[in-house]
């Protein structure tokens, strides 16, 4: 939050510089090169002649020296910013041959799409567990004149932005879920990089540049707790596991009792109705084969 009496940064917009086609000029070039020729060679008997044959000589090799100057080339995806004296005069994003007045400057900068993978760094999980994430991102300038005058360093500025938004997604959202009722980093790689790319754009339009796509391209525990985190999610597959296997197992219990009752097939009392839940439980529920018993007596 800026203070009162701070002032405020004086924001840079992009504007088309007023610039010409440098084909054209060389053509004035080449005609200049032509009458310096011409009055070179030519022959002059009297002193007046003579003085204003040099006259067009030196005037001709100024004028061109300074056409000269004012050449430059931008390649595709690229633009120029022109300055005169340090004040912004606008920007030229018109390919090929171009040319402008000798005393101002021009400054390139490529508008071409850049890929970034950032370093992995080490962030706390909303549930506190450290994590280690590294994010992949492509981005563009949009706004030459916002890029270079408006920050120090429009390529460090994005790396640092893009480590800070890494950071805030990450403590965002816990790295993951066994009951799968939130977002969560591991399980929802599409989310969080929408939110990660939101949160890139806001953060980098102070400097003229967009985000076109990015996503987590790593994303771990820590080292020193990731032993723990490994056998804590072998424990939730265990334990969710053994409740889908008791769910199913209930569920063939009852129907089983039910159709035994149902079809008269044998009359149970309370005790033996439990007796035969244990022994069903015991058989479905039981990660080892079970040896059956035979009763050759009476059921009582």
């Amino acid at each position: 939050m800026v203070e009162s009496g701070t002032p405020a940064l004086n924001r840079s917009r992009e504007t088309r510089a007023n610039t010409q086609s440098g084909y054209l000029m060389l053509l004035i070039w080449l005609a200049l090169l032509g009458v310096a020729l011409w009055a070179g060679i030519s022959n002059g008997a009297a002193e007046v002649q003579l003085v204003w044959k040099w006259v067009v000589v030196i005037l001709a090799a100024i004028a061109g020296t300074l056409i000269l100057c004012g050449f430059y080339l931008i390649n595709p995806n690229e633009a120029a910013a022109i300055q005169l004296f340090g004040a912004y005069k606008g920007t030229d994003r018109e390919t090929g041959l171009r040319w402008i007045l000798p005393w101002l400057s021009r400054k390139k900068i490529a508008v071409r799409a850049n890929n970034v993978i950032s370093d992995k760094i080490k962030v706390n999980d909303l549930r506190g567990n450290p994590v280690e994430m590294a994010a992949q991102v492509v981005w563009r300038v949009t706004d030459t004149a916002q890029a270079l005058f408006d920050v120090d360093d429009y390529k460090e500025f994005v790396m640092a932005q893009i480590e800070a938004a890494v950071r805030a997604i990450g403590s965002r959202y816990p790295y993951d879920d066994i009951e799968h009722q939130e977002i969560t980093l591991r399980g929802n790689h599409d989310e969080v990089g929408v939110e990660l790319r939101k949160a890139l754009i806001e953060r980098l339009e102070v400097a003229g540049i967009t985000v076109d796509e990015c996503g987590l391209t790593h994303l771990a525990y820590a080292q020193e707790i990731a032993g723990a985190m490994l056998r804590r999610q072998q424990a939730e597959a265990v334990i969710a596991a053994r409740k889908k296997l008791v769910e199913g197992a209930v569920t063939m219990v009852e129907m089983a009792l039910t159709q035994l009752s149902e079809k008269n097939v044998v009359e149970l009392d309370d005790e033996r109705k439990a007796a035969m839940v244990s022994n069903l439980m015991v058989v479905l529920c039981g990660e080892r084969d079970t040896q059956p018993v035979v009763n050759a007596g009476s059921l009582y």
